[in-house]
């Protein structure tokens, strides 16, 4: 029995934690009390469990990544946005919210089971060594990367700034491996791009995981403004195949292009857990007219912000339809035990739709063009959406829909997707869209599809 009482006590203790059970009021602890008798007979059941594994595994297991691995499964058990994370993968995520690290300055992809240069960051320690675009990293410091993981991967090549590290690099055209040596430096991520297009200006916001997020876009608008050769007829915000992030930025970007009014609601189990941001007066853009690309992609804080603007009549959604994560994750510390990531609200726009598992459509629906390779191998797999995620949150109220396509080609010219909003910026999308849509189609599409779940080093 002293083998039960540690795997018990140990998951009580490391339970407690995670999921807060300390501090009850006195009704919450006489609910506590009527359902104890339940709760602790299935702690007994996995005491069992546990000594069993601790006794007779073919291999004496760690005791802590048996309870590591019990948290993940009482929290992956939930639905698919709520998990575990080591102490590591918290200070990692801590590096993506403040939007800086130690690293390379790379955008890279797994490709052949190896790690890609998607591009170089301009003046970034990568670039300055001579890394090129398309290049594929063999080895870091000698070690094969073959076989490795995204992350694992990404995690190698970041490290503190100063460290040096050596990369080996096989690259189209020469036979030989190349060997360049690299000093990391601080990488500060910019989620944001933006050009002028004649007299619109495209920003596209890559994700909403970077706490400085909304101050990007705000110096992208006045970059544009200073940049154009006439008055801007208008603004093309692109959240395609944005997979979101922070909730807050999400808020404060909508905000820049709203004077007032409810941006998004967030409700939890308890009917006073209601939460209700609202703008601020004042608008970027001046009022001028906005476009939202959405598409396949787009989930969750990018959803908040194409239903604010939607909803509010603020902006016109061109593209297809998003992927409906309408729920929305705390992360709660555990001290010194890393966090948990867990469910605690699901969010509506300011109509009051939950687009839980059923994304938000366009007001003009507007398919790429994909390319042949592209298009086979869609027709084979559906498109990935929150409703298809094994364990996802139901939606009471509305009917579950599929995933859409999330394909964008490299080149601009054959964007149909941007072209439409743009004509529909000039008000010529009614008339002369289709025929613009069909130019671009006609256009060549010899190009792969943006590597989607591509991350930096």
């Amino acid at each position: 029995m002293r083998k039960r009482g540690f795997a018990l006590g140990a998951f009580l203790i490391v339970l407690s934690a995670a999921t807060g059970l300390v501090a009850l009021s006195p009704r919450q602890q006489g609910d506590a009390v009527a359902a104890g008798a339940s709760i602790y007979k299935s702690f007994e059941l996995f005491g069992d469990v546990l000594e069993q594994v601790r006794a007779n595994y073919v291999v004496k297991p760690d005791d802590s990544k048996l309870i590591e691995n019990a948290i993940k499964g009482v929290l992956t058990g939930l639905d698919p946005h709520s998990t575990y994370l080591t102490p590591k993968e918290v200070e990692d995520e801590q590096a993506e919210t403040r939007g800086e690290f130690g690293g390379l300055g790379i955008d890279v992809t797994i490709e052949d089971g190896y790690v890609k240069v998607i591009a170089p960051i301009d003046n970034m320690p990568a670039e300055r060594a001579g890394v090129f675009a398309g290049d594929s990293i063999t080895a870091i410091d000698g070690e094969t990367l073959r076989g490795l993981s995204m992350d694992a991967a990404v995690d190698r090549m970041r490290g503190p700034v100063g460290s040096p590290i050596i990369l080996t690099i096989a690259r189209k055209g020469v036979t030989k491996p190349i060997t360049v040596k690299v000093v990391r430096d601080v990488i500060r991520v910019n989620p944001v791009q933006y050009s002028v297009e004649g007299d619109v200006g495209w920003i596209k916001v890559k994700s909403f995981e970077n706490e400085h997020t909304t101050e990007y876009l705000e110096q992208a608008v006045t970059d544009i403004k200073k940049a154009a050769s006439s008055n801007i007829a208008g603004y093309v915000l692109d959240l395609r195949n944005n997979p979101g992030g922070l909730l807050d930025q999400a808020i404060s970007l909508s905000d820049a292009f709203l004077d007032r009014g409810v941006i998004v609601v967030t409700r939890g189990r308890n009917p006073s857990d209601i939460d209700r941001a609202e703008a601020q007066p004042g608008d970027i853009t001046d009022g001028k007219p906005l476009v939202v690309l959405i598409n396949g992609g787009s989930a969750s804080a990018s959803e908040v912000v194409a239903g604010a603007l939607q909803d509010h009549k603020r902006a016109q959604l061109v593209g297809t339809r998003s992927f409906g994560k309408g729920s929305v994750q705390t992360m709660i510390p555990l001290p010194n035990k890393g966090a948990i990531r867990l469910t605690t609200a699901r969010y509506y726009t300011p109509a009051g739709r939950s687009i839980q598992a059923t994304g938000i459509e366009p007001d003009y629906v507007v398919e790429p063009e994909l390319p042949p390779d592209l298009k086979l191998q869609l027709a084979m797999l559906p498109f990935e959406s929150e409703a298809q995620l094994r364990g996802h949150l139901k939606n009471a109220g509305s009917e579950e829909s599929g995933g859409s396509v999330s394909y964008v080609p490299r080149e601009k010219e054959k964007d149909v997707q941007l072209k439409a909003a743009i004509d529909l910026l000039h008000g010529e999308f009614a008339q002369t869209g289709k025929q613009a849509i069909d130019q671009a189609r006609a256009a060549p599409s010899d190009t792969a599809p943006l590597a989607l779940g591509t991350s930096g080093g």
